[in-house]
């Protein structure tokens, strides 16, 4: 592994997980493979955040207060526990594990996520997707999907796929986004080797939950990111002796530059300065979310850091140094 938290191999780009804490009273620290210093996406995926599992009676769970997203959608997917989720689109929804939740922020939208009452763990990722620029100012949206399971290499074949967003091994989601995409829970029973059937087309990247697994002939460790460039008609995914879990992205490379700054993306500085404003002036771009009820110590909205003392530079497929 390099400095920068990646790793290289000849035919996989290995990113490594980073700590990150997400700050607040009741926020957690996760992981982050996306963005990194030589990748910023894999297809129109952005931002990849894996957490837990998180023992609640320890960490008090989640209390998101109220904050803003433009120019981008994120999804939700959990492997344990229940958040509820509020938006100023009147969206009242739980997240639970194996259903995704969809929210595109489009020009402007604000949202709060806290752990129910009955959840006792939290384990999930968080992920983002970019909206391409022709689609970036489009109105607040929510999405909802509850993938069957499936099991593509047969009942006793060892692969248990959910698809929440575009399709594989011949399971589709009905889910909506201006670029194509590809997002998957997959599961492999101990030892089995899966020859999964990809978009040559799009590159993909797979993210290891739990267990062991090899990518291309590359180890993959918890929580990292193996990212592969287009040109392949299949992954070859082999597990360990515990089996694995793992997250499949894939789409179509993303070309357009884009500046990505605290939860808002732009195309340029001056965009994203004037959207901190409007979340700081408390004005109508991201409206408000109903029913929030934070507590003592968490703040009824979150408001947005300081801008750096330098312009903001914009970011390509292949990244930029932080």
């Amino acid at each position: 592994m390099s400095a920068t938290g990646t790793a290289q191999a000849p035919d996989v780009q290995l990113l490594e997980p980073r700590d990150v804490p997400l700050g607040g009273q009741r926020a957690m620290t996760v992981r982050r493979t996306l963005p990194a210093r030589q990748r910023s996406f894999v297809g129109a995926w952005c931002f990849a955040d894996h957490y837990g599992p998180d023992d609640v009676a320890e960490t008090g769970g989640m209390d998101v207060a109220p904050h803003p997203h433009t120019g981008l959608a994120t999804v939700s997917w959990l492997f344990e526990g229940e958040i509820e989720h509020r938006d100023s689109a009147g969206v009242v929804a739980c997240v639970r594990p194996g259903e995704m939740n969809l929210m595109t922020a489009g020009a402007g939208i604000c949202h709060s996520e806290v752990s129910t009452a009955e959840t006792t763990a939290l384990h999930g990722v968080q992920l983002w997707v970019v909206l391409p620029e022709h689609a970036a100012d489009a109105p607040r949206d929510f999405q909802h999907h509850r993938p069957s399971p499936t099991h593509p290499a047969g009942p006793e074949g060892g692969v248990e796929l959910r698809v929440m967003v575009g399709e594989l091994a011949g399971q589709s989601s009905p889910v909506t986004f201006p670029t194509p995409l590809l997002g998957a829970e997959v599961r492999l029973a101990p030892g089995t080797t899966w020859r999964a059937p990809v978009d040559p087309a799009y590159e993909h990247g797979v993210l290891l939950d739990v267990g062991s697994v090899t990518v291309e002939g590359v180890d993959v460790g918890r929580g990292a990111l193996a990212v592969l460039d287009t040109g392949r008609d299949a992954l070859t995914l082999v597990a360990g002796e515990g089996g694995a879990r793992l997250m499949l992205l894939g789409g179509e490379p993303f070309t357009e530059e884009i500046v990505l700054w605290w939860n808002f993306v732009g195309r340029s500085h001056d965009e994203v300065v004037a959207f901190r404003e409007a979340w700081q002036a408390e004005g109508d771009r991201f409206g408000a979310v109903e029913g929030y009820v934070g507590g003592e110590d968490t703040p009824q909205r979150i408001p947005a850091p300081e801008l750096p003392g330098v312009r903001l530079k914009a970011r390509g497929r292949l990244g930029r140094g932080f």
